[in-house]
């Protein structure tokens, strides 16, 4: 018996940072999964035969994206989409949520929308000058709370956003994605070395400014610790310049592939990630890079910001200090550093509350039971 086809559906397919979306599509043992999206972009590859993208390339692909984002209508996708006879869709983002109501309409099936941050955080004010696609949100979102059938929040904390935006709490389930266990582990052979590991895009809410100043008391302690930062984003140049006027040992490595994250992950001493609400309103939802960090055995040194703490177990897994704290971010750090018995305790603390909270077959399959029940309509 063929399994049953799920609209995986996101704007842009697929940024290299949401590597998620695709571990949970290619995870599915009992439905296929199937990409849909207004655009291709560069990132992520996708199996071709199982993606659809309204926006093909040149003048007319982006008339056609701007016709499909205002009014719902893509005919040549719309066709494409009904041949596949999906079961249910399931949007990948609050904003792709809105842009893909009409299709949904026309489909007549479930939608589920997973929310991850920046879309349950934002500030209408933001969406109204941010894109097309976040003034289609604001104008389309009692809609997407009244026809939407489930809403998947990342973390206890989107939920309560969620709520407190009106969404009906009814509707709303809190559900990790998880993190590849059996992929992400460490290889003992591999030597750890004094290095601290920051991974994310280099933008505001991601606090990277605050990790570079923690770490010019770091190093004054202890000099040969390096700090490497993988990621890339608008503010490079102003992080690079202020690296340079305080550290006298770091990387800037840019976007690089999740098997080089992952062999960096090996070999660093712990995971910075000092997030930070920025300006707009934007949190994090959760970070990837801190689930799969301390699945690898890699201790954490973050922040009490949005999901975070409902992954890293403070003075168990990690260590967590308020917001744009950098005196308090280098004190932890220093602290893992200079003892290497509580670094070792809370790295298999970490693996263990990885394996048996976030791994991703395990939350795979608690999602499929979820799609199963919005089918029975028992949700």
């Amino acid at each position: 018996m063929p399994k049953p086809n799920v609209v995986f559906f996101c704007g842009r397919l697929l940024p290299p940072s949401e590597t998620f979306i695709r571990a949970q599509g290619e995870g599915l043992q009992t439905f296929t999964p199937h990409y849909v999206g207004s655009r291709f972009v560069k990132g992520l590859s996708l199996p071709s035969e199982r993606t659809w993208v309204v926006n093909n390339g040149g003048k007319l692909g982006a008339a056609q994206e701007a016709l499909f984002k205002l009014t719902g209508i893509a005919p040549v996708l719309t066709q494409q989409v009904q041949r596949l006879e999906p079961a249910l869709v399931h949007a990948h983002f609050g904003v792709c949520g809105t842009l893909a109501l009409p299709l949904v309409r026309k489909l007549k099936i479930p939608m589920i929308v997973t929310f991850y941050g920046l879309d349950a955080t934002m500030k209408d004010e933001y969406a109204r000058r941010e894109s097309i696609s976040t003034r289609v949100y604001l104008q389309r979102r009692e809609a997407l709370k009244r026809e939407s059938t489930l809403f998947i929040a990342v973390s206890e904390f989107i939920k309560q956003k969620l709520v407190e935006q009106g969404f009906p709490e009814t509707k709303i389930l809190a559900h990790y994605y998880g993190v590849d266990t059996k992929k992400f582990q460490s290889h003992p052979s591999v030597h750890r070395q004094p290095i601290v590991l920051f991974v994310g895009r280099l933008t505001e809410k991601k606090g990277c400014e605050y990790l570079i100043k923690s770490m010019a008391k770091v190093q004054a302690i202890l000099p040969e610790v390096e700090l490497v930062i993988i990621g890339d984003g608008n503010l490079r140049a102003d992080l690079e310049a202020l690296a340079a006027k305080l550290l006298h040992r770091y990387q800037f490595l840019g976007l690089q592939t999740s098997d080089v994250v992952k062999d960096w992950m090996n070999r660093a001493s712990l995971l910075a990630a000092p997030s930070v609400t920025a300006t707009q309103g934007d949190s994090e939802g959760l970070p990837t890079v801190i689930v799969e960090a301390q699945s690898m055995g890699l201790p954490v040194v973050s922040t009490f910001h949005a999901g975070i703490p409902e992954a890293v177990i403070h003075g168990e897994t990690g260590f967590l200090t308020e917001e744009r704290d950098s005196e308090a971010l280098g004190e932890y750090i220093l602290q893992l550093l200079k003892a290497p018995q509580q670094w070792q305790r809370f790295s298999i603390k970490a693996r263990e509350h990885m394996e048996a909270n976030f791994d991703s077959t395990k939350k795979n399959k608690i999602l499929e039971s979820i799609y199963q029940h919005v089918l029975e309509k028992k949700i």
